[in-house]
Protein backbone atom coordinates (compact mmCIF):
# COMPACT_ATOMS: atom_id res chain seq x y z
CA UNK A 1 0.00 0.00 0.00
CA UNK A 2 1.09 3.41 -0.52
CA UNK A 3 1.74 5.47 2.00
CA UNK A 4 0.33 9.44 1.70
CA UNK A 5 1.32 12.43 4.01
CA UNK A 6 -0.90 14.36 6.09
CA UNK A 7 -1.15 16.92 3.06
CA UNK A 8 -2.45 14.63 0.43
CA UNK A 9 -5.66 12.57 2.44
CA UNK A 10 -8.69 14.50 1.82
CA UNK A 11 -11.96 14.75 3.51
CA UNK A 12 -15.92 15.59 2.27
CA UNK A 13 -15.17 19.18 3.34
CA UNK A 14 -11.58 19.50 0.69
CA UNK A 15 -13.84 18.76 -2.80
CA UNK A 16 -17.08 20.37 -4.29
CA UNK A 17 -20.11 19.17 -2.75
CA UNK A 18 -21.47 18.32 -6.62
CA UNK A 19 -18.23 16.21 -7.66
CA UNK A 20 -18.18 14.34 -4.80
CA UNK A 21 -22.41 12.95 -4.86
CA UNK A 22 -22.03 11.92 -8.57
CA UNK A 23 -18.86 9.88 -7.51
CA UNK A 24 -20.68 8.62 -4.76
CA UNK A 25 -23.24 8.03 -6.59
CA UNK A 26 -21.98 6.01 -9.37
CA UNK A 27 -20.47 4.18 -6.20
CA UNK A 28 -23.78 3.26 -4.66
CA UNK A 29 -25.22 2.77 -8.07
CA UNK A 30 -22.73 0.05 -8.62
CA UNK A 31 -21.41 -1.46 -5.39
CA UNK A 32 -24.19 -1.57 -2.74
CA UNK A 33 -26.47 -3.96 -3.42
CA UNK A 34 -29.27 -2.81 -0.79
CA UNK A 35 -29.41 1.02 -2.32
CA UNK A 36 -32.01 0.57 -5.11
CA UNK A 37 -34.69 2.83 -6.39
CA UNK A 38 -38.35 1.33 -4.45
CA UNK A 39 -40.99 0.72 -7.41
CA UNK A 40 -43.06 3.84 -6.93
CA UNK A 41 -40.05 5.70 -7.35
CA UNK A 42 -40.58 6.50 -11.17
CA UNK A 43 -43.95 8.45 -10.51
CA UNK A 44 -43.58 10.37 -7.55
CA UNK A 45 -42.23 14.24 -7.03
CA UNK A 46 -39.58 14.76 -4.64
CA UNK A 47 -41.44 17.61 -3.02
CA UNK A 48 -44.73 19.34 -3.05
CA UNK A 49 -42.99 22.51 -4.50
CA UNK A 50 -41.44 20.57 -7.20
CA UNK A 51 -44.23 20.52 -10.39
CA UNK A 52 -42.58 16.76 -12.16
CA UNK A 53 -41.02 14.07 -11.54
CA UNK A 54 -37.29 13.96 -11.74
CA UNK A 55 -35.66 13.62 -15.30
CA UNK A 56 -32.77 11.39 -14.51
CA UNK A 57 -33.31 7.81 -14.48
CA UNK A 58 -30.79 7.56 -11.73
CA UNK A 59 -31.84 10.12 -9.16
CA UNK A 60 -32.78 8.30 -6.50
CA UNK A 61 -28.46 7.09 -6.34
CA UNK A 62 -28.16 10.47 -6.40
CA UNK A 63 -30.71 11.83 -3.36
CA UNK A 64 -28.94 9.24 -1.84
CA UNK A 65 -25.63 9.98 -1.98
CA UNK A 66 -26.88 13.72 -1.17
CA UNK A 67 -28.29 12.16 2.14
CA UNK A 68 -24.98 10.45 2.85
CA UNK A 69 -22.77 13.50 2.36
CA UNK A 70 -24.78 15.62 4.68
CA UNK A 71 -24.95 13.16 7.23
CA UNK A 72 -21.65 13.46 7.49
CA UNK A 73 -21.41 17.27 7.67
CA UNK A 74 -24.47 17.91 10.03
CA UNK A 75 -25.48 14.45 11.76
CA UNK A 76 -27.11 13.38 13.80
CA UNK A 77 -29.90 14.72 12.14
CA UNK A 78 -33.19 13.29 11.72
CA UNK A 79 -36.05 13.03 8.98
CA UNK A 80 -37.42 15.94 10.03
CA UNK A 81 -34.43 18.49 9.43
CA UNK A 82 -33.54 16.87 6.37
CA UNK A 83 -37.08 17.45 4.81
CA UNK A 84 -36.07 21.32 5.60
CA UNK A 85 -32.64 20.55 3.41
CA UNK A 86 -34.41 19.84 0.46
CA UNK A 87 -37.49 21.74 0.45
CA UNK A 88 -38.38 25.02 -1.63
CA UNK A 89 -40.43 27.75 -2.42
CA UNK A 90 -43.93 26.54 -3.20
CA UNK A 91 -45.37 28.57 -6.01
CA UNK A 92 -49.14 30.19 -5.66
CA UNK A 93 -51.48 30.69 -8.62
CA UNK A 94 -52.63 33.77 -6.86
CA UNK A 95 -51.11 33.34 -3.51
CA UNK A 96 -47.64 34.41 -2.62
CA UNK A 97 -44.97 31.76 -2.76
CA UNK A 98 -44.22 29.98 0.65
CA UNK A 99 -41.73 27.35 1.53
CA UNK A 100 -42.59 23.71 1.60
CA UNK A 101 -40.88 20.93 2.87
CA UNK A 102 -39.65 17.79 0.90
CA UNK A 103 -41.35 14.66 0.93
CA UNK A 104 -40.24 12.87 3.75
CA UNK A 105 -41.42 8.92 2.43
CA UNK A 106 -37.93 9.48 0.12
CA UNK A 107 -35.66 10.55 2.96
CA UNK A 108 -37.11 7.85 5.49
CA UNK A 109 -36.50 4.92 2.21
CA UNK A 110 -32.99 5.92 1.59
CA UNK A 111 -32.05 6.32 4.82
CA UNK A 112 -33.49 2.79 5.55
CA UNK A 113 -31.31 1.57 2.68
CA UNK A 114 -28.37 3.33 3.64
CA UNK A 115 -28.66 2.01 7.50
CA UNK A 116 -29.11 -2.04 6.08
CA UNK A 117 -26.02 -0.97 4.17
CA UNK A 118 -23.94 0.05 6.94
CA UNK A 119 -23.49 3.31 5.96
CA UNK A 120 -25.43 5.06 8.38
CA UNK A 121 -26.77 4.00 11.85
CA UNK A 122 -29.46 5.73 14.49
CA UNK A 123 -29.00 7.22 17.55
CA UNK A 124 -32.11 7.50 19.52
CA UNK A 125 -33.64 10.58 20.27
CA UNK A 126 -31.10 12.69 18.31
CA UNK A 127 -31.21 10.81 14.50
CA UNK A 128 -28.90 9.92 12.18
CA UNK A 129 -25.00 9.37 12.28
CA UNK A 130 -22.23 7.98 9.50
CA UNK A 131 -20.89 4.48 10.53
CA UNK A 132 -17.40 4.30 10.62
CA UNK A 133 -17.32 2.21 7.45
CA UNK A 134 -19.44 5.17 5.95
CA UNK A 135 -16.77 7.86 6.71
CA UNK A 136 -14.48 5.76 5.29
CA UNK A 137 -15.70 5.35 2.14
CA UNK A 138 -16.90 9.21 1.87
CA UNK A 139 -13.09 10.11 2.86
CA UNK A 140 -11.57 7.49 -0.12
CA UNK A 141 -14.13 8.85 -2.87
CA UNK A 142 -13.26 12.46 -1.56
CA UNK A 143 -9.66 12.02 -1.96
CA UNK A 144 -10.09 10.43 -5.78
CA UNK A 145 -12.02 13.25 -6.28
CA UNK A 146 -9.46 15.42 -5.07
CA UNK A 147 -6.79 13.72 -7.06
CA UNK A 148 -8.28 12.96 -10.05
CA UNK A 149 -10.40 16.25 -10.66
CA UNK A 150 -8.11 19.12 -9.01
CA UNK A 151 -4.56 17.28 -9.36
CA UNK A 152 -3.72 16.84 -6.31
CA UNK A 153 -1.62 14.60 -4.63
CA UNK A 154 -0.86 10.57 -5.73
Amino acid sequence: MIACEARDLATVYDVPPDMLIKRLAEYLMENVDEVKPPPWAAFVKTGVHKQRPPDREDWWYTRCASLLRKIYVRGPIGVSRLRLEYGGRKTGKKRPEHFRRGGGAIIRKALQQLEKAGLIKTIPRRGRVVTDEGRSLLDRLAYEVKKEYLGVGG
